[in-house]
């Protein structure tokens, strides 16, 4: 008798099933079936292996329902990369396969011939060598320097300012890739960065490019999905952190940009992945080279970077000489104190603004919150509506008149009057949405456009934004952090940086280290072609380090100071971090848990374990939360660390405190 062990979407690691007989033949590794899991439910699952070893302990083993695919759908390729990344982020290799196959490749119902059938008639191999730059000195000799560099290692830093010309080294390095018959991976931090990307890279490789993101539909995804599958043909994939699961046959060059950005670390749900991480391991196993480009390097990367690990290449001049923009502190702590300021604007905004569009020029302002207000206070007793689920209070939406959770996404009605002592309800911080009516006002006449999750909420409402600003439609664009991450636009001479602050202050020890990203990015917005730019930095903090090094645009400093004080409290680069979380209803019950598992841990880990603590955010959807910190020395075997973990969280479900208890990990996080 056969056995197939087979992934399902749920978190799990495998099934076992029986093969029947007549199905022998067509069962194997990487092709989908159907299964029965319980009583009733079936689902599409993914062989990873067929064997003759019967389950343990097991009277009645059920079979194999049906074989989905002519042939498989995941390559052996992909299930050991699936198997590192289950592995590595300790997260159960069915969430993997929920994460990495196109949903209507998950379906339960049986799916029809046609729909299974690949679209080998679209695929072209040929390509545009049309819209190519010419090399500045720099750019020629930084190519130069990143070729030279593969010979030594597999993966190579490019550290260039913005504007310096990344993106034509990126194309040239493709197109060579292409004439090898090589594909590549070009990953992107944001869908809306794909939108301005993908026409300047179709002018050069047509027909050979393919475009791949979350905003896509099922259909769509999966036309991609088994385009890839069926071919080794030279192809560019364009695309986002989940473009890393595509089934690739030949790939030769993985380009991650913008590569200090958070947003490659998938948060919710498992697997917890870092799509930079997971595409070095990606093009490892495919024996391919990596180039990670960026203006503001994470430390992690460029720590690599400076130990020799990785390659490493540096542009420190835009591209024709432009210069960096002139970047001008105006201190607001001292303005709101002499009753100066104009709602979130100081005069000397507003009038670089007003000179701006007297010119015919554009401006982007950066609000790092959305909505309207970041939450609403009574006046008299100071009660503040908080969310009924969450541990977190209500931002005030006012285009929708209420108020609404940005954790679980509920909503709720503004109460007239505080319900505790009948007193008026204020309006405290400033959102996008505020930002955008403010701006209404000082500038009526100017065409105005906002870009956060609350505008932006399809592909096609992305791309409108971003076209219709590109196109000199809008003049000035209200934004949230999608508006610094790496989109170049031809016409902006200011940028308005509103309130530096709220990314400062925040409890974590990259604080510091991201808002240098933020303000370095956003910055470079202004001036990259024709005059230089002008930036108006609004911060409480005028003095503090970080923004004297953003002014000066002194990425050494800033890097130096990060890593003497994580060094000194064990912080990466130099160690590694585990956070470990439990979640359940019931708060009494999971403080004793998570003592009793921290207790457990210390055996193992001593002081190297921090917590169980609260989190700043410690109740979400009804669910409690506790936070543990594992602070792992780079010199540890991860696969000690990992199997220690695993054998701890066993030992604790066996309770039966535990039925209902949670325990996910968030490995590297960000």
């Amino acid at each position: 008798m056969r056995y197939a062990d087979v992934i399902l979407p749920v978190p799990f690691e495998t099934f076992t099933y029986a093969v029947p007989p007549q199905m022998e033949e067509h069962v194997g590794e990487g092709f989908r079936v159907l299964v029965e899991l319980g009583k009733t439910k079936h689902y599409v699952g993914v062989v990873l292996r067929v064997h003759t070893t019967p389950p343990q302990g097991v009277s009645l083993v059920k079979p194999v329902l049906e074989v989905l695919d002519d042939e498989r759908s995941v390559t052996p390729q992909q299930l050991r990369f699936w198997q590192w990344i289950a592995a590595y982020y300790l997260s159960p290799l069915g969430d993997v396969y929920k994460a990495a196959m196109p949903g209507s490749m998950k379906k339960e119902t049986k799916l029809a011939k046609r729909q299974r059938q690949t679209k080998n008639g679209k695929i072209q191999s040929s390509y545009a060598a049309t819209g190519l730059s010419q090399f500045s000195p720099a750019q020629q000799q930084a190519y130069d320097e990143i070729l030279s560099s593969w010979r030594e290692t597999d993966v190579t830093l490019l550290h260039g300012v913005t504007s310096s010309g990344k993106t034509e080294i990126y194309i040239h390095l493709i197109r060579e890739m292409l004439a090898q018959g090589r594909q590549v991976l070009y990953l992107l931090p944001e869908i809306a960065l794909t939108t301005q990307i993908t026409e300047r890279l179709h002018r050069v490789f047509g027909d050979a490019m393919m475009v791949y993101h979350s905003k896509f539909t099922d259909r769509q995804r999966e036309e991609v999905y088994r385009n890839l599958l069926s071919t080794s043909k030279a192809f560019l994939i364009l695309g986002v952190r989940s473009s890393v699961f595509l089934p690739f046959n030949n790939l030769g060059l993985v380009i991650v940009d913008e590569e200090h950005e958070t947003s490659y670390k998938q948060q919710e749900p498992a697997p917890r992945y870092h799509a930079r991480s997971a595409a070095i391991m990606l093009a490892r196993q495919h024996g391919a080279k990596v180039l990670l480009g960026t203006a503001t390097p994470s430390m992690e990367t460029l720590h690599l970077a400076r130990q020799g690990r990785y390659g490493y290449v540096r542009l420190t001049q835009r591209f024709a000489d432009m210069q960096l923009p002139d970047i001008e502190v105006v201190d607001i702590a001292r303005l709101k104190f002499q009753k100066r300021m104009k709602g979130a604007f100081s005069q000397r905004l507003i009038d670089e603004i007003a000179a701006a569009l007297e010119r015919g020029e554009q401006v982007i302002l950066f609000q790092n919150r959305r909505g309207f207000s970041s939450f609403v206070q009574c006046r008299q007793c100071g009660w503040v509506p908080r969310c009924e689920h969450c541990d977190v209070s209500l931002t005030y939406h006012k285009r929708t008149h209420a108020l609404s959770c940005h954790y679980c996404g509920a909503t709720y009605v503004l109460p007239e009057r505080c319900p505790q002592c009948g007193e008026v309800l204020k309006m405290v911080g400033t959102g996008t949405e505020r930002i955008e009516e403010q701006v209404q006002k000082f500038f009526p006449e100017a065409r105005i456009a906002r870009m956060d999750l609350d505008t932006a909420t399809t592909r096609s409402t992305y791309e409108q934004i971003i076209g219709d600003f590109a196109a000199g439609q809008t003049d000035i664009l209200i934004g949230t952090q999608m508006v610094t991450k790496g989109l170049d636009f031809d016409r902006v001479s200011v940028v308005g940086i509103l309130d530096a602050d709220t990314m400062l202050n925040q409890p974590d020890f990259r604080a510091y280290e991201r808002t240098f990203h933020v303000l370095m990015q956003v910055a470079g917005r202004a001036g990259r072609k024709g005059r230089r730019g002008k930036v108006i930095l609004q911060t409480r903090s005028a003095d503090s380090p970080v923004v004297q090094h953003v002014v000066e645009n002194d990425f050494d400093a800033m890097y130096a100071e990060q890593m003497e004080e994580r060094t000194i409290f064990h912080y990466p680069p130099q160690n590694r971090l585990i956070y470990i979380y439990l979640r359940h209803r019931d708060a009494d019950l999971l403080n004793h848990v998570a003592e009793d598992y921290a207790a457990a841990l210390r055996k193992h880990f001593s002081d190297q374990l921090l917590g169980p603590d609260r989190p700043p955010v410690s109740r979400i959807s009804s669910f409690h939360i506790r936070k543990m910190i594992l602070k792992v020395p780079l010199t540890a075997s991860v696969t000690q660390v990992r199997q220690c973990l695993l054998a701890v969280q066993q030992q604790m479900m066996q309770r039966p405190l535990c039925t209902n208890l949670n325990i996910y990990y968030d490995v590297d996080p960000m």
